[in-house]
């Protein structure tokens, strides 16, 4: 069965054929095509914004382009498949600005589109 190209550009950037930044306009055309991305006005680059802490701790503080990070999402630490599904949504609908807030005892995630 032929891999299709999300699945083929994501694997030559784990496999170290393409980096992040080289992948990125591959990517960004893929969602256009799907319509995925929405225009942001002026022409602005989006992208999504990740904070993971344990207690006061900064595990990961994360700023990707949103053709990357919406393909991260499933490997962020503390998220339900639901949240996962409101951000892709927010996504989809062009929404900037925070889409999650998740704090317990053990830290926090937060989620912001720009």
């Amino acid at each position: 069965m032929p891999e299709d190209a999300l699945a083929q550009v994501l694997r030559l950037v784990a496999e170290g054929q393409l980096t992040a930044a080289e992948a990125e306009p591959i990517l960004a055309a893929l969602d256009e095509r799907d319509g995925k991305t929405p225009a942001r006005a002026g022409g602005a680059r989006r992208e999504i914004r990740v904070e993971v802490r344990e207690g006061t701790r900064v595990v990961l503080n994360l700023r990707l382009p949103i053709s990357i990070g919406r393909y991260a999402l499933d490997r962020i630490p503390g998220l339900s498949g639901d949240q996962v599904r409101r951000v892709r949504e927010a996504l989809d609908a062009g929404i900037t600005g925070p889409v999650v807030a998740v704090d317990d005892e053990r830290g926090s995630v937060r989620i912001v589109i720009g």
